[in-house]
């Protein structure tokens, strides 16, 4: 298949009215992310107001630490501290000079040889992570903490979060015994004790992500060889599905590495059935995709082959990806631009519910026209995919077409520019139009909690992942920026 191959018009976003991209939600249902009811008079004027371009300047009011909201200013909400602390953090991975001394250490601490390295073991590195990058990226190291950062998200007006425990075992990594089984019992009771409180901690509408590598070496013997999980973690994956399900809450379980991924999709299906099929319409547990995979449309179309076999709405949650600095080269698409017309292929398909030329049937699947039922988050950092699907969406609301369960997902200290500015430009709408039906995105940010030193890993990652993306880390290095330069310059106006 050629993956420059899409549908067309999807790759026209001149033609389309691009919404201010943020990620916000008011509504209690996790339907619809674009704008006004199909169908009324003023719907074209809605649209109209809705083609402004994202703002270029930021603008007025701020100096305090929680400042007053500013329709003018995409990153008004945030602390002044958060935009500090990002300004810094921003500044080095935005450099290749300092982001590889960086990625070195990061490495070093995720990988301690010596208790001197261990965060957890070290109070003074333990304090000088966590009130630097650990701050900026994960939500916190106990209940208190962590429903803290919860609450800051959604007073900044996003729907909810997506929850993540940190705890992992990457491949090879462990020197014990796959087939200890006390160690194995051990690891499995705690990696549900840390979901089950990720659950107890979130709220309804939330998300919970897992990693089935959480659950220790014999989990990760077993994904490797894709087999499938023991008894004993069967039924802690099942409690994990039934807490979830009892809260009105989701789970996500994440990609990782294609050692193991093969034998985490099986293990995803098989809970999606037993999930799913509990929530009619519903997706109550996700399988991540990554876009990078040049597999990823033929997996997701055997997985939609699945569930409409069965009978449930299948949650797909699709992301570029965290793993190319250790995947095998050939399983990658050639080019970053094979990448963004896969993921955005996908997404197309998916939000319209008609196969393309990127994503299309299964061979055993029934209809080989319509996705069946699906409900979809996009986890991206990218404005143009953003931009794209919205367009999708406001075109749906236009037309008065059904639209799928939609989501919007970025992580934690990430692209904030993005995030706020699909907020602003919603509540901005309402404002502008208070007697019209307005529906907002629903936007969450993904949390990650552990310890210090269990969220090392996943800091890695995402210094990893910013040596690829080093274009959008200055481009949201630029928003801080001009964001404390709106702040300072409003102070000295008014102390003159």
């Amino acid at each position: 298949m050629n993956p420059t191959r899409t549908v067309r018009a999807f790759y026209q976003p001149a033609s389309y009215h691009l919404l201010q991209a943020r990620y916000v939600s008011t509504t209690k249902t996790t339907k619809s992310s674009a704008v006004v009811s199909a169908g009324s008079p003023a719907a074209a004027t809605t649209s109209s107001a809705l083609q402004t371009t994202f703002p270029q300047q930021i603008g007025d009011l701020i100096g305090t630490s929680k400042p007053k909201p500013d329709s003018q200013s995409p990153l008004a909400k945030l602390p002044l501290s958060s935009v500090l602390r990002s300004l810094v953090i921003l500044s080095f991975s935005s450099s290749h000079l300092l982001l590889k001394p960086c990625i070195y250490t990061l490495s070093a601490l995720a990988n301690p040889k010596t208790p001197l390295t261990d965060t957890d073991r070290n109070p003074l590195l333990h304090w000088l992570i966590k009130n630097t990058i650990y701050k900026q990226f994960n939500a916190g190291e106990n209940k208190v903490e962590v429903q803290k950062s919860i609450n800051e998200i959604k007073e900044l007006g996003c729907r909810g979060v997506l929850l993540g425990y940190a705890r992992e075992v990457l491949t090879g990594e462990s020197k014990v015994s796959p087939h200890d089984a006390k160690v194995a019992k051990q690891d499995v009771d705690a990696w549900l004790q840390g979901t089950l409180q990720g659950v107890e901690m979130a709220t309804e509408g939330d998300f919970v992500a897992l990693k089935f590598t959480g659950m220790g070496t014999q989990a990760v013997h077993l994904l490797q060889n894709n087999l499938p999980p023991s008894e004993y973690m069967d039924a802690a994956i099942r409690k994990a599905c039934d807490a979830t399900i009892a809260k009105g809450t989701r789970l996500l379980v994440d990609a990782e590495e294609q050692a193991v991924q093969p034998g985490i999709e099986n293990w995803v299906m098989k809970y999606q059935k037993y999930c799913n099929l509990q929530t009619p319409g519903k997706a109550t547990i996700y399988c991540t995709y990554q876009a990078y995979l040049k597999s990823t449309p033929a997996t997701i179309a055997k997985h939609l082959a699945m569930a409409e076999r069965d009978g449930y709405t299948l949650g797909v949650k699709l992301v570029r990806g965290a793993y190319m600095k250790i995947e095998p080269r050939h399983v990658i698409w050639d080019t970053k631009e094979d990448t963004d017309i896969c993921y955005d292929g996908v997404v197309e398909a998916i939000l319209t519910r008609r196969y393309n030329s990127m994503l299309s049937p299964a061979p055993e699947s029934v209809a080989k026209e319509t996705v069946p039922p699906v409900n979809l988050i996009i986890a991206t950092h990218n404005r143009e995919s953003v931009q794209k699907a919205h367009s999708v969406r406001l075109q749906q609301v236009q037309n008065n077409e059904p639209r799928i369960d939609l989501s919007y997902a970025q992580l934690q200290g990430m692209a904030d520019e993005v995030s706020c500015d699909l907020i602003n430009g919603f509540e901005d709408a309402a404002r502008k139009h208070p007697h019209q039906v307005l529906e907002s995105p629903n936007v969450y940010k993904l949390l990650t909690w552990g310890s210090v030193q269990e969220c090392m890993g996943f800091l890695l990652r995402r210094a990893l992942e910013n040596t690829e993306a080093v274009a959008r880390t200055k481009d949201s290095q630029k928003a801080m920026m001009e964001e404390l330069w709106r702040r300072i310059k409003t102070v000295l106006v008014r102390g003159n």
